[in-house]
């Protein structure tokens, strides 16, 4: 049994080192990151969550890595529905518990996941499958139409919940792998149009409440004094502290913490850029961001030569998650884009969102480590 999860040193070879070390380097500056703007209030609370989830992530990225991914393909349909299900039980009352006005968590005992951290996964690798079968032919009507239903089950769910951030990753996402796999412009064009208007009609429905809807939008208008511009008026003035260098206060003899540390809500979460910012400055950004560039410039370049179009689009949904996710977090930080709860790929604190992201990273190097045919 455990000869399956063998890697051959041949294998191991063909592991892209700037990616892996990328993926491990960020999950670390995570959790520095996570503990810094947590110790004076809560200790080693979230930082010692957070350390358990990434020996966890390790030990998924290696089984995910090992197995060969056309092994994978078989037990798509399994994954697929098996996260539909889990979305579904967590809209039951007494499985389902409601975070941040959304009914989207499921808790067994002090355990708890996000199933639509699951469903996202699931809908790049089912729409990855389908394509293969289809051979790429994207453009005949029947075979977009199956598409589209695969990724209209999970989505639908996931906005009645309502879950507004994951809702849009997930467009994105599909969005992303629809593009490059050529999809007809003007088909695009239209589904742009028809997420304009599915959020007018979800957003008038009764399904969003007040305070969410002001959450959402109070980026255009910070200077109201409003609980729902706190957290961005927070967030910037933290960013602002951080100057060049960072104000690091963390590392001071008396173990005082940053300004966004004890003033942005939940800095360990959605607003940690803030927290990075203030600690370390535009320095610190750029650190981030570079980090992240490695990580998704050698993701496109395994997209570009996976031996098969499974692999090629399993790396795109990837790509494009990563490219949507970083851009909203960081946007809403700063006041550019809507306040919505999509967290920092790796760096934000999150034991389910950091498992799938590691697996899905893991998926990516598999498929770079089987471009190449090896003789055993």
């Amino acid at each position: 049994m455990f000869k399956r999860f063998k890697l051959d040193v041949r294998l191991i070879k063909e592991i892209d080192k700037t990616l892996l070390i990328s993926l491990i380097l960020l999950i670390l500056y995570g959790i520095l990151n996570v503990y810094l703007c947590t110790k004076a209030q809560y200790g080693l609370f979230f930082v010692k969550s957070q350390v358990i989830w990434f020996a966890l992530s390790m030990l998924a990225l290696y089984i995910f890595m090992a197995v060969d991914y056309t092994t994978i393909f078989n037990y798509v349909p399994i994954f697929y529905w098996g996260s539909v299900i889990l979305l579904l039980l967590a809209m039951v009352p007494g499985i389902g518990v409601v975070v941040n006005g959304a009914r989207g968590w499921i808790r067994v005992g002090g355990f708890g996941f996000q199933p639509a951290e699951i469903a996202k996964l699931g809908i790049i690798l089912m729409i990855a499958k389908r394509l293969d079968e289809m051979e790429g032919k994207i453009n005949e009507v029947k075979n977009f139409f199956i598409l589209v239903f695969y990724a209209a089950v999970p989505v639908l769910i996931i906005v009645r919940q309502p879950d507004m951030g994951m809702s849009m990753v997930c467009f994105f996402i599909v969005l992303g792998i629809f593009y490059t796999m050529g999809l007809d412009i003007r088909i695009i064009g239209g589904g742009l149009m028809s997420l304009v208007l599915a959020i007018i009609i979800v957003w008038n429905s009764g399904f969003i409440q007040l305070y969410q809807k002001e959450r959402f939008t109070g980026f255009l208008n910070p200077e109201v004094d409003s609980a729902n511009t706190y957290q961005l008026k927070q967030s910037l003035i933290g960013i602002g502290s951080g100057g060049i260098l960072g104000s690091r206060p963390s590392f001071s003899i008396d173990g005082s913490s940053s300004y966004s540390a004890q003033n942005v809500p939940e800095p360990q979460t959605d607003f940690i850029f803030a927290a990075i910012a203030d600690q370390y400055g535009f320095l610190g950004a750029i650190v981030l961001l570079t980090l992240y560039g490695f990580l998704i410039y050698k993701m496109i370049s395994i997209a570009r030569t996976s031996k098969d179009i499974f692999g090629s689009v399993i790396c795109v949904g990837i790509v494009s998650y990563f490219l949507f996710a970083i851009f909203q977090n960081i946007g809403m930080t700063i006041g550019l884009m809507p306040i919505t709860g999509i967290t920092l790929p790796l760096i934000s604190c999150g034991g389910s969102s950091l498992l799938t992201t590691v697996i899905s990273v893991g998926l990516v190097i598999n498929v770079g480590m089987r471009r190449k045919k090896i003789f055993f």
